[in-house]
């Protein structure tokens, strides 16, 4: 970051998320879109929805051409005070680990419900065996 660049606190661009003043919070960058509301190709609505927050997600989750990405230098005011951004991002993290071990247990039925009737089948086969080997010996 320059000496020259503007450091704006969280709260003051969480303020601008009106169609007159919109900025986005990206990758600890604040830009002003507003200019480009209308221009912008998936609708203004798109624009002001992720305005007001951190936006890093909702911009990497769309998959942005490098062309946009070179575009959006065109609209940059400043950069983000760190210690102003709230906290709940971890919480989100913190989330997803606790919905990734309920997944495990998914698995291991699943694996279950395979090896059930695996087994089940290779008993059969070998009462069978035994059945046919008695048999012989009479």
């Amino acid at each position: 970051m320059g000496s020259g660049e503007k450091v704006f606190a969280y709260e003051d661009v969480a303020k601008h998320k009106e169609r007159n003043q919109c900025w986005l919070l990206i990758s600890g960058k604040v830009y002003d879109v507003t200019a480009f509301l209308e221009e912008h190709p998936g609708g203004d609505e798109v624009l002001l929805a992720a305005s007001g927050k951190d936006a890093t997600e909702d911009f990497e989750d769309v998959g942005h051409s490098d062309d946009a990405k070179e575009l959006m230098q065109t609209y940059y005011i400043g950069e983000i005070d760190s210690s102003t951004v709230p906290v709940s991002k971890k919480t989100k993290a913190q989330t997803s680990a606790v919905t990734h071990q309920q997944d495990e247990p998914g698995f291991l039925i699943k694996i279950l419900q395979l090896l059930v009737p695996l087994l089940i089948l290779g008993f059969a086969f070998g009462l069978q065996f035994l059945g046919k080997k008695e048999k012989a010996e009479d």
